[in-house]
């Protein structure tokens, strides 16, 4: 419900005694000095700056979370965190969900104090220590950023009388009675009779601003359901930098570990796994539902109720295990299969092959799993199932994907013998209307797919198991060279002008393009397939046994037959995807 407002030295009197406090999912403090310095100016010019959102939390339901304080004196380097208050059991209280930056800018500049890195300076330079001041001097005119008054953050010693200036540290106000106490300060100022003036309204307007005008208007929620709170604040918090579910759901997470640091370790691990190749992109949403999988808790959601402090702890003590798992799970993805995260769209396709690599090497991948011959039954059936998942590409990780999950860890930790149950993932998926069957029309869009598809690779891939992407420098080679498709060389080719359009539509497809050797392409570069394979090959042998290995059947030597060619080797092509797709 909405509440009349409370003025701001109550609202910090609520800080001190920890009546009002942040929730874990609050994140750090970020403004810098000149946002606390407009926020001052705002309030001195009676401007509205937002309204707050609370959380009243029952005494009895208070011990389920973790609390932190405000901070009061800032250090950029050595005290720039929240203060952790711990668990506060069997006391009724205050959680702040929209208002930190400006309820914390308020404690600094009424409380406490900022020390920030000077300009250039290095890290391991003294931070001097500076607290809010406003000269009282300066007339209140508008400037041309719209400020009316002069606040600053100045060293301790510059407060008083300073040419011009008088600076008054603006903390001195919060113990200052209004009247004689103004009066007091400004006797021995060597102020003539306006500037007295000036500076006494100005002082007596921080004054009201602070014990009297109650400026801090909020909506206060009541509603015990985490759950509840968490959606109204993502939605409240949608305005500003948005936070993701997972970036609460790791909040919760970090106040509840003992020994780890939460958030740390997952935002390293994500850096970690993301630089194991170019292009991979995880997420911390898919690190936390890992970490939910491989613990074995009961649901892989991403729900609050299974990020009790039993579940937490069960995952922080298994978190350095989940952690090379996860690392290993994208190594041999991105290093082994090549694949990034643009040919895997939904990485919880993933989630299954780490719960297998966590399984069963639970002390990590041994040495050489993505190149040595004694792993590759394993590597097969993992890289054969993630590619007809990538290749089928009908939404089967697009929903119901949190029970899909539960499901194939379980198939998964049953599974007999010490392989990857490809075959009996594969029958739980179908099970449940996630079929890795290919149809006679899905084939048929495979055999015409594009060189822009994100699948090309793992399709080109799985066609030619003789290139062994793993050690290979490879390219995706047009069997006609491209350059050759354009209007002037195809006139050029005596290709009529009315064939052109459906040539340059061909060229880009699937009929036309093969996995080769990287230098052997840059060799190949635009010459014609039959030239070059006369000039590569040393006999009609080892030109047969390259057309064999590709399909191409019969290359015609010039590019009037480029039409007649694409046709049969489309076709060679579908019926043998078609054998590959139904038996990886």
């Amino acid at each position: 419900m909405y509440q009349t407002g409370v003025t701001i030295k109550d609202a910090l009197d609520r800080i001190t005694s920890n009546e009002y406090v942040l929730p874990a999912i609050q994140r750090e403090f970020v403004w810098d000095q000149d946002q606390i310095c407009a926020l001052f100016d705002s309030i001195m010019q009676g401007y509205p700056f937002g309204e707050f959102l609370f959380w009243r939390i029952a005494p009895e339901n208070s011990a389920q979370y973790r609390y932190y304080g405000f901070v009061l004196d800032y250090h950029e380097r050595d005290n720039p965190h929240c203060p952790d208050l711990g668990q506060l059991p069997n006391q009724q209280m205050i959680a702040v969900l929209d208002g930190q930056q400006r309820l914390t800018a308020f404690n600094i500049g009424l409380r406490g104090s900022m020390a920030v890195r000077p300009y250039r300076a290095w890290r391991s330079s003294p931070y001097p220590r500076r607290v809010l001041a406003l000269d009282l001097l300066k007339i209140p005119d508008l400037d041309e950023e719209g400020n009316r008054y002069n606040f600053q953050f100045v060293d301790i010693g510059r407060i008083g009388r300073e040419g011009d200036h008088l600076w008054f540290k603006v903390a001195d106000i919060m113990t200052m009675q209004s009247g004689p106490d103004m009066f007091d300060w400004l006797l021995d100022k060597d102020l003539d009779s306006s500037q007295q003036s000036l500076a006494f309204r100005t002082l007596d307007r921080l004054y009201r601003v602070v014990h009297t005008e109650p400026t801090i208007t909020y909506y206060e929620e009541s509603n015990q359901d985490i759950e509840h709170v968490l959606n109204i604040f993502a939605r409240r918090n949608r305005g500003g930098t948005p936070l993701s579910y997972s970036d609460l759901l790791l909040s919760i997470a970090v106040s509840q570990w003992t020994n780890l640091d939460a958030r740390k370790e997952v935002h390293e691990l994500f850096d970690e796994m993301n630089k194991v190749r170019d292009g991979l992109s995880f997420s911390k949403n898919f690190i936390l539902k890992a970490g939910l999988m491989l613990s074995d808790i009961s649901s892989v959601g991403f729900r609050v109720e299974n990020f009790t402090r039993d579940n937490m702890a069960v995952l922080e003590k298994n978190w350095l295990q989940i952690r090379t798992a996860l690392l290993n799970t994208a190594e041999l993805v991105g290093v082994g299969f090549k694949f990034d995260s643009r040919i895997i769209r939904a990485d919880s396709s993933l989630l299954p092959i780490a719960y297998y690599i966590y399984q069963r090497y639970p002390n990590g991948m041994p040495s050489g799993f993505t190149t040595r011959d004694s792993y590759s039954g394993e590597r097969k059936a993992i890289w054969g199932w993630l590619t007809r998942c990538i290749l089928k590409d009908t939404g089967i990780w697009s929903y119901s994907v949190d029970a899909l999950l539960t499901v194939l860890r379980d198939v998964i930790r049953n599974a007999p013998g010490d392989q990857f149950p490809a075959e009996e993932i594969r029958q739980a998926m179908a099970q449940r209307g996630k079929s890795l069957e290919f149809s006679q029309e899905d084939v048929e869009n495979l055999a015409d797919m594009r060189i822009s598809d994100r699948r090309i690779f793992p399709l080109l891939a799985l066609l030619s198991p003789f290139i062994d992407t793993r050690i290979n420098y490879f390219h995706i080679d047009h069997v006609f060279p491209i350059a050759r498709f354009a209007p002037t060389r195809l006139r050029a080719a005596c290709v009529g002008d009315e064939l052109h359009e459906a040539f340059a539509d061909r060229a880009n497809c699937i009929a036309n393009l093969q996995l080769l050797d990287g230098d052997v392409n840059l060799e190949k570069r635009a010459k014609l397939p039959k030239e070059w394979m006369h000039e590569h090959f040393a006999n009609d042998q080892g030109c047969q046994h390259y057309r064999d290995l590709y399909l191409l059947g019969e290359v015609p030597l010039e590019m009037t037959g480029f039409m007649k060619f694409y046709e049969t080797r489309r076709e060679r092509l579908q019926q043998h995807i078609a054998e590959l797709v139904n038996s990886v």
